[in-house]
């Protein structure tokens, strides 16, 4: 069976990891969610004055339902915050806050994985959703040897891979740029800093849990292609 083989396995290790990420992010948000900031400023409002201690202008700031679903949206140039980020001022909400004000520095000065990750999101995005069908038919129907639609499947789903992997840097430096604007604006003590660097860093095990199963993925389709 396809999807029973022995190459199942490769993908134990970073589903595992995935696993794990997941809780460490739920509870490390938790945690630091409960534990107010001296500075006593909000997700909303630190990300403001972020954004105009940087120069970048045309950035709105709304407030979306959901828990952990912040984010920054190039094409409307809008910075969406959950709730629990946007108006509070806990120490994870201010680490959260910044960090995706972060996105929204990278894009208005084009750095450059950002931009290379928003060029091929088309196609990953595309090859993603059709890699593994196209790839299952050419599997199920190839008599002998690989068949086209074998290639065209593994082929988008580099693409796919290629956006996963670009998108190591981009949370990286984000969460880089969020440390040093919550130190300089003093938003955050030498203490409250700490904290702040446990929430990001177990947001950005949840991209490495991604990028190591896409990874592997692309590995197992490899190996069956071989096979054939």
């Amino acid at each position: 069976m396809f999807f029973w083989d022995a190459t199942i396995f490769l993908l134990i290790p970073p589903l595992l990891l995935a696993v794990y990420a997941q809780y460490k992010v739920k509870s490390t948000f938790q945690s630091f969610s409960q534990k107010r900031a001296h500075s006593r400023i909000s997700g909303a409002e630190v990300a403001k004055e972020i954004l105009d201690r940087s120069g970048v202008r045309g950035v709105s700031i709304e407030k979306v339902s959901g828990k952990l679903s912040d984010h920054y949206d190039p094409r409307k140039k809008t910075l969406r915050l959950s709730e629990n980020v946007h108006s509070s001022d806990s120490i994870a909400a201010l680490g959260v806050a910044a960090h995706e004000t972060g996105h929204a520095i990278q894009h208005h000065h084009r750095y450059v994985p950002l931009s290379l990750r928003n060029l091929i999101y088309p196609v990953a995005n595309f090859g993603s959703t059709l890699a593994f069908p196209l790839f299952f038919i050419g599997f199920i129907f190839s008599a002998e040897g690989p068949s086209i639609l074998m290639d065209i499947g593994i082929l988008l789903f580099t693409v796919a891979v290629a956006f996963s992997v670009l998108t190591l840097p981009v949370e990286f430096n984000a969460s880089k740029r969020a440390v040093r604007f919550l130190h300089q604006g003093t938003y955050l003590n030498q203490e409250e800093i700490k904290g702040a660097r446990k929430v990001l860093s177990a947001a950005a095990l949840t991209y490495v849990a991604s990028t190591a199963m896409a990874i592997m993925q692309l590995l197992r389709l490899l190996i069956l292609r071989d096979r054939r």
